[in-house]
């Protein structure tokens, strides 16, 4: 899908131009926005611009690494900005990559799907965005993509000590797989964070003429790169030593239940080891005796009372003075 966008002189906010095909439009100073591109809107964007199809295509691969490279007059940053993907009954969180393309006076950004940071351009809610300055205009979005790391990872921090306050309840497999979710995605956010950070160290030295205004909006950036990554950091080895604890409190609980039944076991397999013996018939005390069933059967209670006693002393821990 392709849109265009230009800045709002008088707003100084980016509204649409245009949409589904460049044909015709003059695209400098106008920023167009790639999602999930076909082949067709690849090329007709090629001709338009003269964009390497290589840069236009980085962005749609899931596993691309964050970078900045020149070609032919062209610049590629790609960096990775964070998602929410809905499950079925909850949501996790995910990373993908976003290029941004400049050169011969265009303005390019593609992505594999439709995401709130781009949205958020989109609908005019940034200020003083001018798409001509389009260092500014990366950097903004470098900013806004971090500032979104701090959100979801507050979410995730949330959502967290929900699922734990229900774990405290009843420790059930949805809960956990939840909870293995979330910290799947703090370690998707964590590698994210460390590689757009090794963008945002870079943009300083490929940018050097750019005015303070533009330089103090980067260090924001780095700031916040910086913050989210700590934050990532803290709550993984959080969900991590919390998914260890449940995984001991877990395999004490089945240690509890194994004790129990093997006890029973045992009791049980007492009165009908002697039931077996007296009832082969066969030269066994108070046999023909009317009142004999009645002795095996004290005498069965009073042994399995006894190893019963034994057995709850034995399992039992005395503390050490």
């Amino acid at each position: 899908m392709i849109q265009i966008f230009a800045t709002d002189t008088e707003t100084n906010r980016v509204t649409e131009i245009g949409s589904g095909s460049v044909t015709g439009i003059d695209l400098k100073d106008k920023w167009v926005h790639l999602t999930n591109p076909t082949d067709r809107e690849i090329e007709l964007l090629m001709r338009a611009t003269g964009a390497p199809e290589d840069m236009l295509k980085a962005a749609l691969d899931d596993e691309e690494r964050a970078r900045t490279e020149f070609d032919d007059g062209f610049m590629l940053t790609l960096f990775d900005i964070p998602v929410i993907e809905e499950e079925s009954t909850y949501f996790s969180y995910n990373t993908m990559p976003l290029g941004h393309i400049v050169g011969n006076g265009a303005l390019i950004t593609v992505c594999l799907k439709e995401n709130s940071i781009i949205h958020t351009f989109m609908n005019g809610r940034v200020k003083n965005c001018d798409i001509s300055n389009k260092a500014r205009f990366l950097f903004q979005l470098l900013y806004s993509s971090h500032v979104k790391y701090l959100q979801y990872l507050r979410q995730i921090d949330k959502s967290s000590q929900r699922i734990q306050t229900e774990l405290h309840k009843s420790t059930k497999n949805k809960e956990l797989i939840q909870l293995l979710d979330l910290e799947n995605s703090l370690v998707y956010f964590s590698t994210s964070l460390r590689a757009n950070n090794v963008i945002l160290e870079k943009l300083p030295k490929i940018n050097k003429d750019i005015n303070e205004d533009d330089a103090e909006l980067l260090e924001d950036a780095r700031i916040e790169n910086r913050q989210a990554l700590d934050m990532c950091n803290i709550y993984r080895d959080i969900l991590s030593g919390t998914m260890d604890a449940y995984a001991s409190v877990i395999s004490n609980n089945l240690n509890i239940i194994m004790r129990v039944l093997t006890s029973v076991t045992v009791l049980i397999s007492v009165p009908t080891l002697i039931a077996s013996f007296w009832g082969m018939n066969t030269g066994v005390p108070f046999e023909g005796k009317p009142w004999g069933f009645w002795i095996v059967i004290a005498f069965a209670t009073v042994v399995t009372a006894v190893s019963g006693y034994f057995m709850k002393k034995g399992n039992r821990i005395t503390p050490k003075k």
